[in-house]
């Protein structure tokens, strides 16, 4: 099938597909999807058609100077002057195919992505948000973000971001938006406008059509801007007409009127950007009809900055935070945010390349730097490009240094005349300065292994598991076992900037670490010994209280403590898990001990486990435990006469007994995007990717063998074979020997041939484009977690669990 531009109907059957797709490495569903082959700085998109045709791809959109379609005679080819106007309008079309669906659209110089996924988090209990994936905002990423939209969805919610003059017009008619949000105006893309004004007026053609339109009344050009239109304003400022007036702020607490009322409410970050964020989801809450009331429970579960950002492990001790993305002011001040977030005890480094903003005032630009480096603590600054040579008097860290192109750097770097040595790094620079090849020499060369951590996916489960729960429900997360394997440091870490409640760990060590790694948030030793007790109290530990023996070593250990502040434990009660716990019938000697140490402990939470949780089978059993610990627990409080934390729901509990939540839940596997009831799971997402690559591809003929034990054999075709650089050492199970285990070398699958080795296995890659230095996928999204464990019979907590501390980790955030 053929069809030219001028014979375009988008009611026909080509245009029924899932996907549209416009990068051949995103491929995920061919059958479902269309190809729109734009051109790119290098590669035209129609270089890729042949690949993905041989992929099962059968839809594709291209330019009237595609003359090759005749070769793929099971393809369907829609033919035009311009994809990207095609993509445009298709999308368009399918947007008024759901009028009725209201819309929120969101524009500004920053912050755009941050709302969006705040609102999100904010409104996902009551509505079906359809969003804009990641900072999708561009003339591609509009429509990419409206094509989701489906008859299910109750709220969309997406961004449209300019980069020139005459763009946002097409995004409003993709959008067509009935709510406008108007974040802020900076300094973003200066150069392709005249002025200030010019630049607000085109963002602003974003609402033409709007019903309401929200924004902050005390930015004048806005809301000069923004009366000029007709859809309804709503706005918030310290300005007196604004909808919600700020009568005060100080700390976490703002106070509003709105109308004739006040009312107070709690913003969980002290920040003028965040604060500024926080408030547009406010008033977008307050117009939607939610009580302060309800905003006030919910602004305390915010989402934080999503962000394009990788931690890696850097040379001599070093922590690597990239940032290769865009240097600009707003830019700078979200990765210095982020390496705030990762809170050890080193000293911080900033290398920094020019900002690629303003024209003219570059002295007033470097000493909002300065402002930046002073406010982040900045302790060592370097400074690379001709703008940050010529202003080197405005930057007043101590330990300065500056090099005029990315070269001189790294030939300092390479000489050993510029040496790193226990600092955490951030390198931020603007694409044209190339700091990648900076990074190359700042980390560490470990093991080409290496487990991959999505932070934005941690941040999404968790963020699920909470829409999951009653406001109040407190949430504890399980950091034990190394985060299941993802790193309990930059886990926690994560965790503590969202706000969890409680962190859980096995052992006294692990807490103790986390603390002297800049975690506050309360955590619960599981597993705690006797001897620990001290270590626990001097570093604010909460350790599980499981039988009469611990609760009489822990008097013991009292009865010699002078400290007067009350010692915080919890305590475990065995309802039918058989595995550590009081049982109802040691009550009684429970209760007793108490009461000889009451004035010397606080119990600030109780808790069991549930056998069965994650199986229906044993649905009475996990009942009977549920009612069995309310029984245990009213007569603890009774006893002690004040109320504890109760918990007993796992991660599979959260999902199956929404009616036992308690205080608390215990959020474990779940976090890591497997929902073992496998009734959630296409609410969660992989958190994990376990990658290597190919040291070295032999060819053996008929006969030959390969590995110890000769258990891989080559029968009666010449085989490809690739060894990749994992073995069981790296907790690459030798269970996935002989065909059992299978990974994936570019898209497709290869099986394990032989015996896995301790620190190599082989693999089957005949018939595959495949070469040394390829990456090989164990475990992420293309082959789930889940797979590897029913290949070997096991569960995915020992997978994760068993990848060995010397594979690399390198945890990014991506926006």
């Amino acid at each position: 099938m053929t069809q030219s531009s001028t014979q375009i109907d988008f009611n026909t059957d080509f245009w029924n597909a899932k996907y549209l797709l416009i990068d051949s490495r995103l491929l995920t569903a061919p059958s479902q999807t269309i190809f729109f082959a734009l051109n790119g700085r290098k590669r035209e998109g129609t270089d890729f058609i042949e690949d993905l045709y041989n992929k099962g791809v059968r839809k594709f959109v291209v330019t009237d100077a595609f003359e090759h379609g005749y070769k793929y005679k099971e393809a369907s080819f829609i033919y035009c002057d311009d994809t990207l106007k095609k993509l445009q309008e298709v999308t368009t079309f399918h947007r008024q195919k759901f009028k009725s669906l209201p819309v929120i659209s969101i524009t500004g110089s920053n912050a755009k992505t941050i709302v969006k996924e705040w609102l999100y988090t904010l409104l996902d209990a009551d509505y079906n948000v359809v969003k804009s994936p990641k900072s999708y905002n561009s003339q591609i990423g509009v429509p990419l973000s409206v094509w989701q939209i489906n008859k299910k969805h109750t709220l969309g919610i997406f961004e449209a971001g300019i980069s020139q003059p005459n763009e946002m017009k097409n995004l409003a008619d993709i959008i067509s938006p009935t709510i406008g949000l108007f974040t802020n105006i900076g300094s973003a893309h200066d150069k392709q406008f005249d002025r200030l004004e010019q630049k607000v007026k085109e963002k602003g053609l974003l609402f033409d059509h709007c019903n309401d339109i929200i924004y902050c009344k005390d930015h004048d050009l806005i809301d000069h801007e923004i009366q000029l239109k007709n859809g309804n304003k709503i706005t918030w400022g310290k300005a007196t007409d604004a909808t919600l007036q700020i009568i005060e702020q100080a700390a976490h607490k703002v106070l509003i009127k709105e109308k004739s009322n006040s009312h107070e409410l709690t913003i969980p970050f002290s920040d003028a950007a965040s604060f500024e964020n926080a408030m547009h989801c406010v008033t977008v809450m307050y117009h939607l009809g939610y009580s302060f009331e309800e905003i006030d429970a919910r602004i305390n579960r915010l989402k934080s900055i999503p962000m394009r950002l990788e931690r890696k492990e850097g040379i001599n001790n070093t922590v690597l935070i990239n940032d290769f993305y865009n240097n600009d002011l707003g830019g700078l001040q979200i990765a210095l945010g982020f390496m705030g977030q990762n809170q050890e005890q080193l000293p911080r480094t900033l290398i920094l390349s020019d900002l690629l903003q303003g024209k003219d005032n570059n002295d007033a630009l470097y000493q909002k730097v300065n402002e930046l480096c002073e406010e982040y603590d900045i302790q060592r600054f370097i400074g690379v490009g001709e703008h940050l040579n010529k202003s080197q008097n405005n930057i007043t860290v101590e330990n300065k240094e500056f090099y005029k192109t990315t070269a001189a750097l790294r030939n300092a770097i390479k000489k050993g005349t510029l040496v790193f040595s226990k600092e955490m790094i951030l390198l931020k620079g603007a694409r044209k300065f190339e700091f990648e090849k900076v990074a190359v020499l700042l980390q560490r060369k470990i093991h080409s292994t290496q487990l991959e951590i999505n932070l934005d996916a941690v941040v999404h489960n968790l963020m699920f598991y909470r829409s999951l729960l009653k406001p109040r429900t407190k949430i504890m997360v399980m950091v034990k076992a190394l985060g299941y394997g993802s790193g309990k440091h930059e886990l926690a870490h994560t965790l503590q900037y969202h706000l969890v409640d409680y962190l859980g760990v096995a052992f006294a060590d692990e807490g103790v670490e986390l603390r002297e790694n800049g975690i506050r948030t309360p955590i619960m030793v599981l597993t705690p010994s006797p001897d620990s007790f001290e270590t626990m109290r001097m570093h604010d530990l909460e350790p599980e209280i499981y039988n009469i023996e611990m609760l009489q070593a822990l008097e013991d250990y009292l009865s010699e403590d002078a400290n007067e502040k009350p010692f915080a434990i919890q305590l475990n009660f065995d309802t039918g898990m058989h595995r550590l716990g009081f049982n109802e019938d040691e009550m009684d000697l429970l209760f007793n001990t108490l009461n000889r140490i009451k004035n010397k402990i606080k119990v600030t939470g109780v808790f069991t486990h549930l056998a069965g949780a994650d199986e229906d089978i044993h649905d009475q059993y996990s009942k009977n435990q549920i009612a069995l610990f309310k029984k245990m627990t009213k007569q603890l409080e009774a006893k002690l006469g004040y109320s504890v934390i109760k918990h007993c729901l796992n991660s599979a509990g959260i999902v199956r007994y929404p009616d036992a939540q308690m205080n608390m839940v215990r959020l474990g596997i779940g976090l890591h995007g497997v929902e073992v009831n496998d009734l959630k799971q296409e609410d969660l997402q992989p958190v994990a990717t376990l990658k290597t690559v190919i040291a070295q591809i032999k060819h053996m003929k008929p006969g030959e063998t390969v590995g110890y034990g000769r258990k891989g054999v080559v029968e009666q075709k010449e085989k490809k074979i690739a060894t990749i650089g994992i073995g069981y050492a790296d907790g690459f199970n030798r269970k996935f020997s002989n065909g059992i285990g299978k990974v994936i070398v570019n898209g497709k699958q290869a099986p394990v041939i032989g015996n896995v080795c301790m620190d190599m296995t082989m693999i089957d890659i005949t018939g595959m484009k495949a070469e040394v230095g390829d990456e090989v996928v164990i475990f992420g999204k293309e082959r789930p977690i889940t797979q590897l464990a029913k290949d070997i019979e096991t569960i995915p907590y020992e997978i994760l669990t068993s990848v060995s501390s010397r594979v690399k980790r390198v945890y990014y955030m991506e926006g």
